[in-house]
């Protein structure tokens, strides 16, 4: 599932949206929640602004879980990613992983967020004390991706 919302969302429900649909034949979740956060290359973030392109994002999301289910076992996958203004601190994505083993869970977990970082057409910018300053993809995100490439 995906959803791309400017409202919060409940760790707890997606995590229960998870364990529930597969019944016994899930034996493991991982899930990642990332906030936004009040550190980085700029000391004065106040908070951030994304965008994306509806339809665009929507399909680049399902090809990272398509690819993630080529690789791995998996039941389902859930991402909801949030979109508007954002205050530090604020939930901004959620993936949820459920698979028979926790090796699956936990490697297409990682997957999908190195490459939701990366590849998937959001834009940020960041909102500071006395301005704003669009953000691009880090190195290091760009470097954690490679590593998934065959």
């Amino acid at each position: 599932m995906i959803r791309i919302q400017r409202q919060d969302f409940s760790v707890e429900e997606e995590y229960q949206k998870l364990r529930n649909k597969q019944g016994d034949q899930v034996g493991s979740i991982c899930t990642f929640t990332g906030l936004v956060r009040d550190f980085g290359d700029r000391d004065d973030v106040t908070g951030i602004f994304l965008e994306h392109y509806p339809g665009m994002t929507e399909s680049s999301l399902q090809m990272i879980i398509d690819q993630a289910e080529e690789q791995w076992q998996l039941h389902d996958v859930t991402i909801v990613h949030r979109i508007g203004d954002l205050d530090l601190k604020a939930q901004i994505v959620f993936v949820g992983v459920s698979a028979s083993h926790r090796g699956d869970a936990f490697a297409a977990c990682e997957f999908i967020m190195d490459y939701l970082k990366v590849d998937a057409p959001f834009w940020k910018k960041e909102r500071c004390a006395e301005s704003e300053q669009w953000v691009e993809a880090k190195l290091s995100d760009q470097k954690r991706a490679k590593k998934w490439q065959k």
